[in-house]
């Protein structure tokens, strides 16, 4: 079939509920570009919504998966241990931000290890309720439904929801109208913690601590806007959950495995979560999740009470053991901060540009976990995003604000990154000089 052909075919049988950036099919593809059915090579800054984080089809976890494939596909773990699921665990103890966090249980997306960590929390301290950050995104199974805060679209028409969860403000300095209000008294170096003040004033109003089992806390707020939070913020929450017994749940999921500078986007702050969450980078596009927490939680747990027919698949966890072998000797953290740097320079100067500065808000993120939040009112993200897609540049939008978030590969190399910077400054100066793209990329979103 013609690639437009095949885009017919996709239209009239793929699940309509699935957004989508573009109705280009992907052939292929390798290190930092995708290469469409037509032979459009693009320069993917979307990793596959942060997952392939070290580009596309690396050698050396290709070549572990496939060494994998011919020994051992499918070893349920209900049946008996399997060597890439304990090598795994050995590779990954030695990355974990605290050494507290040592026992381990790994599952296939996002989502199911979220709710693998509620079921956690709940059952280790008996109580029920959870509390969650507004503007959050945890998954779209039923029960992260319920948790997600990023946008209406993720638990619309699915009611009744999960009950026992609550949301508290997360601290979005950049819109919190206290700030705004202040004259510049507060800022994100000087955050008022207005936030803080309602997670505790929930605590005596809604959910008693006696209630809660847990807060559950993306780093750096993903979906809603690659946001990180201000200075002390995270120390002062583990401080309010240690005084109430609750439980700290970091959801690493999209800002974990390096992608803020860090392996783990905790350790910006020396904060020890009670349990990890993590998934997409961990294996580079195979299917595979986990939670990690002190062993004392996760013995609380009866055989048989955990499990999934796919958990922790043998040939996942072999391209996972390979991915973390490669942060160690290809100093993938080392480019991450040296490139991120690079593509924060360029947006940090079109903000300060008095040609484009006029539709840029705010300019945000850690390492290559980058966003570019517009003025509001115009779509100008949508417009930048599409006029960088007829550059052969994937980037995708996110948030409830107008913003863009940038997700390049991890070992992107100096020359891409040049080129990457190059396609968005040229696209944001033509949007702000009213050129309007010949599409918008708002007909689907990569929503996640």
């Amino acid at each position: 079939m013609s690639a437009s052909a095949l885009a017919q075919f996709g239209a009239k049988h793929v699940a309509k509920g699935i957004g989508r950036l573009s109705t280009e099919v992907i052939e292929s593809g390798s290190g930092s570009y995708v290469t469409m059915v037509g032979g459009r090579k693009m320069l993917d800054f979307t990793t596959g919504i942060g997952v392939a984080n070290l580009g596309h089809c690396h050698p050396a976890v290709t070549k572990a998966a496939q060494k994998q494939a011919g020994k051992l596909v499918h070893g349920q773990i209900n049946i008996a241990f399997q060597r890439p699921y304990l090598e795994l665990i050995q590779s990954l103890l030695p990355l974990m931000p605290h050494k507290s966090l040592d026992t381990f249980f790994f599952w296939n997306s996002g989502a199911e290890a979220v709710e693998a960590a509620v079921k956690l929390a709940r059952h280790a301290t008996k109580k029920q309720n959870i509390i969650v950050m507004q503007g959050s995104y945890h998954g779209r199974t039923f029960g992260t439904m319920a948790m997600t805060r990023s946008k209406t679209v993720y638990g619309e028409g699915f009611a009744p929801l999960m009950p026992g969860v609550f949301s508290v403000p997360f601290p979005y300095c950049a819109q919190c109208s206290i700030a705004k209000h202040s004259k510049g008294v507060y800022n994100y170096e000087n955050c008022c913690m207005d936030p803080l003040l309602q997670l505790e004033l929930l605590l005596k109003r809604e959910t008693a601590p006696s209630d809660t089992a847990a807060v559950f806390i993306e780093p750096v707020l993903g979906e809603g806007g690659y946001v990180p939070p201000p200075p002390h913020y995270l120390a002062r929450l583990r401080e309010i959950c240690d005084k109430n017994n609750i439980l700290l749940v970091a959801d690493e999921v999209q800002c974990g495995f390096g992608r803020t500078g860090k392996m783990f986007a905790v350790e910006h702050w020396g904060v020890r979560p009670d349990i990890l969450i993590m998934a997409k980078g961990i294996a580079n596009g195979f299917p595979l999740s986990g939670i990690v927490s002190q062993k004392k939680l996760m013995d609380t747990q009866k055989p048989g009470t955990m499990g999934g027919t796919y958990a922790g698949n043998a040939v996942s966890c072999a391209a996972a053991v390979a991915v973390a072998k490669a942060f160690q000797e290809e100093k993938i953290l080392d480019n991450v901060n040296a490139r991120g740097a690079e593509l924060r320079a360029m947006l940090d100067a079109v903000k300060a540009h008095a040609k484009t500065g006029g539709i840029i808000y705010d300019v945000r993120g850690l390492g290559l976990m980058l966003a570019l939040e517009c003025q509001p009112g115009h779509g100008y993200a949508s417009k930048i995003q599409a006029k960088c897609m007829a550059k052969d540049m994937l980037v995708l939008t996110t948030s409830i604000y107008d913003t863009i978030r940038f997700i390049p590969p991890l070992n992107i190399s100096k020359e891409d990154m040049a080129k990457g910077c190059q396609i968005i400054e040229e696209a944001i100066e033509e949007v702000a000089v009213g050129e309007r793209p010949a599409e918008t990329g708002t007909r689907g979103q990569a929503l996640e």
